[in-house]
């Protein structure tokens, strides 16, 4: 593991060695756990994050914001010069309040409007609370994950069948179909999906399927969308250490060992992600619909 600190997101480094490497230690922990609790600590961006006013005055509703690929978007976007509306369970508040302190030392306004995506009444509250929070919307960033490892079909519940495809999928279409009316020419939508959803592990059958749904209303509703002037892409990370792994998303004997199989051999941290989201948020990317724009490791999408 590397003992240096990245405090400088620009300076030149080794990628093998820029981040811990694998082993880790076994760390479970109740979903949807809590990026305070993870060992080692993820990266997000506390300290090496630096903006440069590319969303300045933008308006930001980000799900799944507390830890993990969604606090490092929150905080880079804070950054950049965007208010964020955070979207989180009431059981992550105190992930959640780290966020909103980072927000607000980056001279941002930060929302919170913690709540359960599964329920449709709520996915509309959640825009509507953003809207009025923020005076408006430009960037929606569906973020928010359910990701539970189950070795054998005949162990996936319906319960748990019904809870993964409701927080990926259903609150993905409720949150856009609520949000698209406050949205103007030069607004962009950005969907969390995954390696998952070209390359799904048998251990991980719902939640590759709701991947892949994602890529796929992403690109079809870029289509729909693109004559308003409003832009609809993806990200698609491999293994990134998030509370998503420990907290059931993989057996503990695979936390131990968490990306040692990509090419770069580590998983990737929040911190290098965010960047993206920030390219596919900022008019830089004006030309840049309909994709999915990936970051693995090395691993072939």
């Amino acid at each position: 593991m590397t003992n240096d600190p990245v405090t400088n997101q620009y300076e030149m480094r080794d990628p093998l060695s820029q981040y811990p490497r694998p082993p880790f230690p076994k760390q479970p922990q109740p979903a949807p756990g809590l990026a305070s609790r993870m060992d080692p600590k993820p990266d997000h961006g506390e300290d090496s994050y630096v903006g440069f006013g590319r969303l300045k005055g933008r308006r930001a509703l980000i799900t799944g914001a507390d830890s993990g690929i969604g606090r490092a978007v929150a905080i880079a976007f804070a950054r950049e010069g965007a208010d964020v509306a955070l979207n989180y369970l009431a059981v992550e508040e105190s992930d959640a309040e780290e966020v909103v302190r980072l927000i607000e030392a980056a001279g941002q306004k930060a929302v919170v409007i913690p709540g359960d995506l599964k329920n449709e009444a709520f996915c509309q509250e959640l825009v509507e609370r953003a809207v009025d929070g923020l005076g408006g919307l430009d960037i929606l960033v569906n973020n928010a994950g359910k990701q539970t490892a189950v070795d054998d079909i005949a162990d996936i519940t319906t319960e748990q069948f019904d809870d993964t495809m409701k927080t990926n999928i259903y609150a993905m279409f409720w949150i856009t179909k609520a949000a698209l009316p406050h949205m103007q020419a030069g607004s962009t939508i950005i969907n969390t999906t995954s390696i998952q959803a070209s390359q799904p592990s048998q251990n991980l059958l719902d939640y590759a399927m709701t991947k892949a749904a994602m890529a796929n209303f992403t690109g079809g509703l870029a289509k729909q969308v693109a004559a308003k002037g409003i832009r609809v892409n993806a990200v698609a990370p491999g293994p990134y250490w998030t509370a998503l792994q420990p907290s059931g998303g993989q057996p503990q004997e695979s936390v131990m060992k968490f990306g040692e199989k990509v090419p770069l051999g580590r998983p990737g941290q929040p911190a290098e992600i965010a960047p993206l989201y920030v390219l596919l948020a900022s008019q830089e990317s004006s030309y840049m619909t309909g994709n999915v724009y990936a970051s693995t490791g090395g691993t072939l999408y």
